[in-house]
């Protein structure tokens, strides 16, 4: 059993919600394993911003709206640049892995069910993949590091669920003009297009939010 992957998982899919404590002892009871690699999993997950200390052990963090406009303005300044970036430097290799990247997308959205866990993890993977694959193709060994920061999986997981058809076929289209920006080195244009995608994603958990009323990301929701 992987103590990191299954609280992060619980985390994402909303088993473990914002605000729920995490106790060592209760997390290794129930996955079987010593307090040692639960509490090595709580380090990395609080490392990577997804859980928060308490004054007893750690809790979920929860997102206000301001926290999601702030992350996403990051990210679309940091992902903007890793396009424009990789239209200049990329390769071959780095143009047959966004293709494939963007193919599974595609797929994976196709065989898509709306609010179906499995279907949706599958689309964050693949989107997640190609977000990966221009920022390798950027040539800049510090974007990864900085960018893996700001890229919180609950919030990307929860919009995801919140896409209708509409959005996930506009996502894919947007995909693939960034993937003919960076295949043409057009870096202004790919850096254009990246800055909208992320804030169609940003406005998508905005709106959504406000339409149920809520302060805090994914409180209550899907479970």
């Amino acid at each position: 059993m992987d103590a990191y992957k299954f609280i992060k998982d619980a985390i994402i899919l909303g088993k473990y919600v914002p605000g729920m404590r995490l106790g060592e002892e209760t997390l290794a009871k129930e996955l079987n394993l010593s307090r040692t690699p639960v509490r090595e999993a709580i380090k990395q997950l609080e490392a990577e911003g997804l859980v928060v200390p308490l004054k007893r052990g750690v809790g979920v963090r929860s997102f206000t709206k301001e926290d999601i406009k702030e992350i996403y303005d990051l990210r679309s300044l940091l992902e903007s640049y890793a396009a424009s970036q990789a239209a200049m430097h990329r390769n071959e290799a780095d143009l047959i892995e966004l293709k494939t990247a963007n193919e599974l997308y595609e797929k994976a959205i196709h065989d898509h069910l709306q609010s179906d866990m499995a279907s949706i993890r599958k689309i964050v993977k693949v989107n997640q993949r190609f977000h990966e694959a221009i920022v390798s193709a950027a040539k800049n060994k510090h974007l990864h590091f900085h960018i893996s920061k700001v890229v919180v999986v609950p919030i990307v997981f929860r919009s995801f669920y919140w896409y209708s058809d509409f959005h996930l076929q506009q996502s894919l289209e947007v995909h693939k003009i960034i993937y003919k920006a960076i295949e043409n080195k057009e870096a202004e244009r790919a850096r254009i297009a990246m800055h909208e995608h992320i804030f169609q994603g940003r406005d998508n958990v905005l709106n959504h939010l406000n339409d149920i009323k809520i302060s805090h990301f994914f409180r209550g929701e899907p479970g």
